[in-house]
């Protein structure tokens, strides 16, 4: 398969896919959506038995461009539907892949990005590493990643994170539970490796069984969830607020809330 927004790469069963915008901070497109979920389903019918995540340049994923934040602007109820349901099936795609994936991150991985980074069975994080959900600091609401956050840290400490919008450190992340390991950044490949090798010596049938079940376990509640979560993401790009918060990002400047 031929991509633009990322790069995927085999050697025997480990399949890494890396976001390859590094000029853009990897920000997420509909475009590298799509490609990503493409990417993951074919993962999912392949032979590969490992997956691997990983971003280009400074960082891993800085989350939504700021061309699709001028889009969203004037963007109908239709198609912030639709953004919303796009973005549903990608972290969908990820969290059922029924092989372990593993996150390599460095750099920022903010709002989307800590999402993809956190929905992984594994992130290791490097020291430098910045996590965040800052929808509500330009008047979005972190609807759709806030479920699977509550699922792994819970209601109050998903509170703390969503609700204040600030960014946290990959030590802090490490202590929440959303980081499985801190790695020295020169030394990322060779744990992201050892780690694919370990989980490379159990029985593939039993990883995906076991993947299959923890992901059938959540099911009932998760899908309810997440159509609740793409009702909230567009009622809120109806708000005024909404459009204030992204017109000021995009300005420089403070918001101004009515």
């Amino acid at each position: 398969m031929n991509f633009t927004t990322i790069t995927v790469k085999d050697e025997g069963p480990v399949r890494t896919i890396v976001l390859h915008r590094p000029d853009r901070r990897n920000a997420m497109t509909p475009e590298m959506q799509m490609e990503l979920i493409a990417a993951l389903e074919e993962t999912a019918t392949s032979n590969c038995r490992v997956l691997v995540l990983a971003g280009s340049g400074v960082a891993f994923c800085s989350g939504l461009d700021l061309s699709v934040l001028k889009e969203m602007q004037d963007a109908t109820a239709a198609e912030c539907s639709a953004d919303a349901e796009r973005v549903a099936r990608l972290f969908l795609a990820l969290y059922e892949l029924p092989i372990p994936t593993i996150a390599a991150v460095h750099g920022t991985a903010i709002a989307g990005g800590a999402g993809l980074a956190i929905l992984c069975d594994f992130t290791l994080a490097s020291p430098d590493a910045k996590f965040g959900f800052a929808e509500v600091r330009i008047g979005f609401v972190p609807a759709l990643v806030s479920v699977f956050l509550s699922l792994q840290i819970g209601d109050k400490r998903s509170r703390d994170l969503l609700l204040t919008g600030r960014i946290f450190d990959a030590t802090e992340a490490f202590q929440l539970g959303l980081v499985n390991e801190i790695v020295p950044q020169e030394d990322m490949a060779r744990h992201v490796e050892a780690l694919a090798h370990t989980l490379l010596a159990n029985s593939p049938q039993s990883l995906v069984a076991t993947k299959r079940m923890i992901a059938a376990r959540h099911k009932p509640s998760l899908d309810a969830a997440i159509a609740d979560a793409i009702k909230f993401s567009v009622r809120a790009r109806e708000t005024g607020d909404f459009r204030e918060g992204i017109a000021a990002f995009l300005e420089k400047r403070k918001p101004m809330w009515k």
